[in-house]
């Protein structure tokens, strides 16, 4: 076995090997901290590798596999964990230079724990832009994270950090937050397979305001069942998390429609547009070629024609104001070194009023019924992930237009992410699987939505359509320097 191929290898197959004593832990943490040496200077998109650590973990690891201990599902595969989830021993700065000087946390983050007690080595803290506001992953406290599919583009925010050492090898596994797309935009940039679960199926304790969350956790992995293994692991209750507690957050059983490969009892509802005008022609293409895969096994495709009210502007009310309030006591030490990003955010949203932050709370209702009266004719919804390709890495997002076949489109918000943000608001699950390659040789996602806590199905749909268009074999290549 190549290192290379090590490199690649699900994490699965990798823990399976483990378990059966053909694969060392120790040599497999080696192999992906020597990487990570070798790319970072290139892709910059860690903020702390635990080397010390990771190498003790995993000679742990080994001694538990040749004494015959009970193994987890991921014993001896190395995760890491985006900044702005504490992880013991490790500093989280957010992203921002705010926290520059933070110490290390004295105890893990719940789902940083039950990876641990699933056996994952944690070998790190990736990168996110100041405190994951925004699609791309870059800011003055640490540079700019690149795609390593092309060093010119961004890896997507905000969980790029995550996606591009995934997609580069550089571990099998990441977990990033979701706010507004972290998880599923960074994804699609980079050719992977990134799920935000349904409201309360994994509990996000960090949450400010944990009954108006909007915020979620979940994989990013390079195939379907590393992704749900990594989500089984996450998911359950905690007591800091009221949505975690019971309710609708509980998960569904699989589909009985989706047991076998014939999906003549599947329907699905094809959302073209969100609240962006276009779709690049390259996406939209690919995006057909996942429906018609679907429809080749038997699944009813149709075109949803309802006109909806995506909430675009009560969105950007309730992010930008819950980003107005939090960061208004840092200004005063800290303004300038923040990102300019985070304080265009902030200028924004301390325009609106408590009357527009209301209203717009009573319009993420109404969405999530709209979306429930479609989930009453149809089994799931199956929309692009992003408009077009990644960006460039030097996109501004306080200020640039998102350019889809030459055409302007606004913020990120109505043009390059739109089909991800309203299913933050609504609380349905999310998966983005890769639908292929664009004209320029990047990445492009096609995302599949599901009833609330049916992350069964959504995956079983992407496990159908990950063996009828592979899209594993392909690895990006990466020089030995930015140029």
């Amino acid at each position: 076995m190549t290192d290379d191929d090590l490199l690649f290898m699900p994490a699965t197959r990798a823990a399976a090997l483990i378990r059966q004593r053909e694969l060392s832990p120790v040599a497999y943490v080696d192999a992906v901290l020597a990487a990570i040496a070798r790319a970072q200077p290139v892709l910059n998109c860690f903020v702390t590798v635990d080397d010390d650590g990771a190498r003790r973990d995993a000679i742990a690891a080994e001694r538990a596999v040749t004494s015959g201990a009970a193994l987890g599902p991921l014993h001896g595969v190395p995760v890491h964990i985006k900044d702005l989830v504490d992880v013991a021993g490790m500093p989280t700065f957010h992203g921002s230079a705010i926290f520059s000087e933070a110490t290390p946390a004295a105890h893990d983050n719940v789902l940083v724990a039950r990876l641990r007690a699933a056996g994952a080595i944690i070998i790190g803290k990736t990168t996110t832009p100041e405190f994951g506001v925004k699609g791309l992953t870059d800011g003055p406290s640490f540079g700019t994270t690149r795609n390593p599919w092309n060093l010119d583009r961004t890896s997507g925010g905000s969980s790029g950090g995550a996606a591009a050492a995934v997609a580069a090898g550089l571990a099998p596994l990441g977990l990033g937050p979701d706010g507004a797309g972290s998880v599923r935009g960074p994804a699609a940039c980079c050719g992977l397979v990134g799920l935000k679960p349904t409201l309360g199926a994994v509990p996000w304790d960090t949450a400010r305001d944990t009954f108006g969350n909007n915020s979620y956790a979940g994989p990013l992995a390079r195939t379907v069942t590393d992704a749900a293994v990594m989500h089984a692991i996450l998911a359950g209750p905690s007591a800091q998390d009221p949505w975690s507690l019971g309710g609708m957050g509980h998960a569904r059983a699989l589909s009985p429609a989706l047991m076998g490969e014939d999906l003549s009892a599947l329907r699905i509802g094809y959302i073209p547009r969100c609240a962006n005008p276009r779709v690049a022609a390259d996406v939209a293409t690919n995006t057909r070629a996942a429906l018609d895969a679907w429809a080749a096994m038997g699944a009813v495709v149709e075109e949803v024609t309802d006109a909806i009210d995506w909430i675009e502007y009560e969105g950007r009310v309730l992010y930008q104001a819950n980003f107005a309030v939090f960061c208004a006591p840092f200004l005063a030490q800290w303004q300038n070194r923040m990102d300019p990003v985070t304080l265009a955010f902030m200028q924004r949203g301390a325009g609106f009023t408590l009357a527009d932050f209301r209203n717009a709370e009573f319009a993420r209702t109404r969405l999530f019924r709209a979306m429930q009266a479609l989930f009453e004719r149809y089994d799931m919804l199956v929309t692009p992930t992003m408009a077009r390709t990644a960006l460039p890495a030097d996109f501004d997002a306080a200020n640039d237009d998102v350019i889809i076949d030459g055409e302007k489109c606004g913020i990120t918000r109505q043009g390059w992410t739109s089909p991800q943000y309203p299913f933050n608001l609504t609380g349905h699950p999310a998966v983005t699987l890769p639908s292929g390659f664009g004209e320029d040789g990047l990445p492009t996602g096609v995302q599949v939505v599901g009833r609330w806590g049916a992350e069964a199905d959504i995956l079983r749909v992407g496990a159908l359509l990950e063996r009828a268009r592979p899209w594993a074999d392909r690895r990006p290549v990466l020089p030995q320097a930015v140029p």
